[in-house]
């Protein structure tokens, strides 16, 4: 079943329609179908010992994280191995691989976006990252004012951002403890797609809050609000941890943060 708001979504993982392709099987998450003309979300089963090898990838940036499994990737030239909470980038012009090892399949959600005009590669983009990475963060931010803010904020990581090389795409990791919240906010020219990776918490999406579990997803059209928050009351409980970003990249979060939003 797909929550609908208008213009937004939550996808829930266990309702998505995979189909067959290259070996594969895909799921398309967010794209034409939920209004989406920027960004796309696909969910991509791996079978053991089988490779993913997309004809179009290099005419796209794409986004790659690992949600399940182990394997290995390219991106352009590079390789590395990858299991859950990887992270790949393949810029616009460099196609990317997935491989699952021989002894069981790989899950992963892949964000795909085509450069708008005027938007040029970094000249040495980082490929390779994971979800905990905690090299460049944005902590206490108090959202845009749509809603009432927490101020028991969670803490953002940035894996695939300007400061990395990556025009439009991005890639930021929010981690919850029980009782945080990444406050409600709005990009008002960028279309937000993100999922849950870990734990249980909810999504914040127009005007109400959403039970949400591993796997599912928020789709958010520019203007429309939307936030995450670790609704458990146990503080020794499990955290709560959400990925993905809005398309094109919002510098105001890297404002906020401290940090330039000048792809390098």
């Amino acid at each position: 079943m797909t929550v609908a708001t208008v213009p937004g979504a939550i996808i829930r993982a266990a309702d998505l329609p995979f189909r067959s392709l290259g070996g594969c099987e895909v799921a398309t998450a967010v794209g034409p179908g939920l209004g989406a003309r920027i960004v796309r979300l696909d969910v991509l089963r791996v079978p053991a010992g089988a490779q993913w090898r997309p004809e179009d990838s290099r005419d796209e940036e794409n986004v790659v994280v690992v949600f399940d499994g182990q394997g290995s990737a390219t991106s352009g030239t590079e390789r590395a191995e990858v299991g859950r909470a990887s992270a790949v980038y393949a810029p616009t012009g460099d196609p990317y691989t997935l491989s699952a090892q021989d002894s069981g399949g790989l899950t992963a959600y892949v964000w795909r976006s085509r450069l708008l005009d005027g938007r040029r590669r970094g000249p040495h983009p980082r490929r390779f990252s994971t979800l905990w990475n905690e090299e460049t963060q944005l902590r206490g931010f108090g959202g845009t004012g749509e809603v009432a803010a927490s101020d028991r904020t969670a803490t953002m990581n940035f894996l695939f951002w300007p400061g990395t090389g990556t025009p439009q795409l991005c890639l930021h990791c929010g981690v919850m403890s029980p009782g945080e919240y990444f406050n409600v906010h709005v990009h008002p020219e960028s279309e937000e797609a993100f999922i849950v990776i870990e734990g249980n918490g909810q999504l914040f999406l127009n005007d109400r809050w959403y039970d949400a579990a591993p796997g599912d997803v928020l789709y958010a059209a520019p203007g429309v609000p939307h936030g995450t928050r670790h609704n458990g009351e146990d503080p020794a409980g499990p955290r709560f941890a959400t990925c993905g970003g809005p398309t094109p990249f919002d510098p105001m979060l890297y404002r906020r943060a401290g940090v330039s939003p000048e792809v390098k």
